[in-house]
């Protein structure tokens, strides 16, 4: 298990060391390890643990019946998944899956609402930082929908970009989808969104490789 990622992480932030190993025992962490593509966790199903990445990647992915795909946020590394549903111990309307080969930590959180189990400081610094945990996945949710509101391919592009500039702080970055995740993201046709960011490129707003994008000031 990896420690060091532990003690960095926003879940059990303001944690000492002797207060992680007993956090860790409590809710009894398993690791797990996963291959690309492979499934995590299930729309339909319950689950009572909050996993947190610890190499690779997830995405969480909205599929219905007919086959649609959306994907609505990325998971990397020392982030979570799952927190509210697996506390609530409501159906899962959500799949999480494996962006790539990655190991998660599954924590059993549900013991946290076992009144019978005494109060302790690790305790009410892990309710804190889920508190804090589930607050920021509401932004990222707000946030998707504040770039598909847009009714045009590039309007949600440039909506997209602007914010992960705004959140590096720089104008060039690697924002952490491929072309077709991308595309789901945005709620968009992988074709047209490559070509929108063809027709971008040409009129000079952007550059971009792959992942890794760089917008330019407009003439």
């Amino acid at each position: 298990m990896d420690i060091n990622v532990l003690e960095k992480s926003r879940l059990f932030q303001g944690m000492t060391a002797k207060e992680l190993s007993l956090c860790l025992d409590s809710l009894d962490a398993r690791e797990k390890k996963y291959r690309k593509e492979e499934l995590i966790l299930h729309a339909g199903d319950t689950t009572d643990k909050i996993g947190m990445v610890l190499s690779g990647s997830v995405t969480i992915e909205s599929n219905d019946v007919w086959g649609n795909r959306t994907v609505l946020s990325h998971v990397g590394i020392s982030q979570y998944f799952a927190e509210t549903y697996a506390l609530l111990g409501e159906v899962l309307l959500v799949d999480v899956r494996a962006n790539e080969d990655c190991r998660v930590l599954f924590c059993n959180i549900r013991t946290l609402l076992d009144g019978c189990k005494k109060s302790s400081p690790w305790k009410e610094k892990l309710l804190k930082n889920i508190l804090i945990i589930s607050s920021q996945k509401n932004l990222v949710l707000s946030g998707r929908s504040f770039h598909t509101s847009s009714k045009s391919c590039r309007g949600r592009l440039l909506s997209y970009l602007n914010a992960i500039a705004l959140q590096t702080g720089s104008k060039e970055f690697d924002i952490p989808f491929n072309r077709q995740q991308l595309a789901d993201y945005l709620n968009l046709e992988r074709t047209n969104l490559s070509k929108e960011l063809s027709h971008m490129k040409d009129e000079g707003l952007i550059e971009y490789r792959k992942s890794h994008f760089k917008l330019l000031k407009a003439d």
